[in-house]
């Protein structure tokens, strides 16, 4: 698993985002297990008990669980993290729409660089 986390934003929310988007995506299913806390610390290059914070926010949302002495598990409540994903491609989308008009361009001018960096 790839992180590349942003150093300018807390650290805990974007351990949590990551994980929604691979739930929310099927790449994590129901009953999957996680890697531990120490080797997704290890892995993104933070501490264990960041990760840890991160794994406790997402059992208290039911996005995960965990069973003593055996790890963090994916819950079968997928929809929370179908949210949060909704909610950073709408929060993205309009930081992106926002930069681009503080640029000066209009509605049509983005349309037209979406439209060519899709298809051009």
């Amino acid at each position: 698993m790839k992180w590349l986390l942003d150093k300018k934003r807390p650290i805990c929310p974007q351990i949590c985002e990551k994980l929604c988007v691979l739930i929310a995506s099927g790449e994590l299913k129901a009953g999957d297990r996680l890697m531990s806390v120490r080797d997704v610390a290890l892995s993104a290059g933070v501490t264990p008990n960041t990760v840890q914070k991160s794994f406790e926010q997402l059992e208290q949302q039911g996005v995960i669980y965990s069973i003593r002495g055996s790890g963090w598990y994916v819950s079968d409540n997928s929809r929370i993290a179908r949210d949060t994903l909704d909610r950073l491609v709408h929060d993205k989308t309009v930081s992106y729409l926002n930069d681009m008009q503080s640029l000066g361009l209009d509605k049509r001018d983005i349309i037209e660089i979406i439209k060519e960096f899709r298809y051009g």
